[in-house]
């Protein structure tokens, strides 16, 4: 489940991204974050100081992550979720630092950076992608020093091999992910699930396909209890065509969309091409 993580003496880890962060100094998770909504944004972990906080100004660190599949910008990788952030950014707010390539903890990362000049408050972004999630961490605060100290503990991290700014598809030890893979041509058995009463809303499902083309774990992010039922038991006698990889057949992760579809939005192209963005390092 992405929503898995826990924070427990200063480690955060989340079992499903293959993530783990350690935190320099007292910070502590208050209050749980909302389910999933129904675009695929998960609230992994919101941290604040603790009661022993030393230092000027306080801050947060918001984790969080948006499933690819379901997302209304229709981006393909960090770099163009960040770039559609920095696009749809409101006015009052004043870009302090363009989306440009990090490279922290051995892996790509996309950061940007913005203030509410009134508030005298920061936002500073990274973002990296892994089994087709875009992982971010937000630092907050009115301390910008303290955001850099946060930004540099962030070598701290532990992330699977696959992680990258247009990587993360899965594999080394996690399905391979696969947008739409539950396409006609794909499928070899079908039951359609009977959604009697509630039809009206997006239900979105991630399920892994095993190595034999059965359904095996279905993820609900938004469902009443009575759909969840009813698209288990038709997702239970799915049959998919086996999917290879290197012509080896492997696990595979995809979304499917039951009930009413969403209107599509589509994320504008990134405006910053590869070979022109900045680079630094994190140590």
């Amino acid at each position: 489940m992405p929503e898995g993580g826990k924070l427990t003496d200063q480690v955060y880890s989340n079992p499903y991204f293959g993530l783990t962060y350690t935190l320099s100094g007292d910070w502590i998770r208050k209050y749980d974050g909302p389910p999933p909504s129904d675009s695929g944004y998960y609230v992994l972990a919101l941290l604040q100081p603790a009661d022993t906080f030393k230092g000027a100004a306080g801050g947060s660190i918001l984790i969080a992550a948006e499933d690819l599949f379901f997302s209304p910008t229709q981006a393909g990788d960090a770099l163009q979720l960040i770039n559609f952030s920095r696009h749809n950014l409101q006015a009052s707010y004043k870009v302090t630092r363009e989306p440009t390539r990090d490279r922290i903890a051995g892996h790509s990362f996309v950061r940007f950076d913005y203030v509410a000049p009134a508030a005298g408050l920061h936002w500073h972004v990274l973002a990296t992608q892994i089994r087709c999630h875009i992982v971010q961490f937000v630092f907050t605060s009115r301390d910008t020093k303290l955001i850099e100290k946060l930004i540099q503990d962030t070598a701290t991290l532990k992330l699977p091999d696959e992680a990258g700014v247009e990587a993360g598809t899965g594999g080394c030890g996690a399905p391979v992910c696969v947008r739409d893979y539950a396409r006609d041509e794909n499928i070899v058995a079908k039951v359609d699930p009977f959604l009697r009463d509630r039809n009206y809303n997006p239900i979105p499902v991630r399920v892994i396909i095993d190595e034999e083309g059965k359904v095996k774990h279905i993820h609900f992010l938004s469902a009443f209890p009575d759909q969840a039922r009813a698209i288990t038991d038709a997702l239970l006698q799915w049959k998919f065509k086996p999917y290879l990889r290197d012509g080896r057949p492997v696990e595979v992760e995809t979304g499917i969309l039951f009930g009413q579809t969403p209107p599509n939005f589509k994320a504008p192209p990134a405006t910053v091409a590869a070979d022109k963005i900045r680079t630094t390092q994190h140590y």
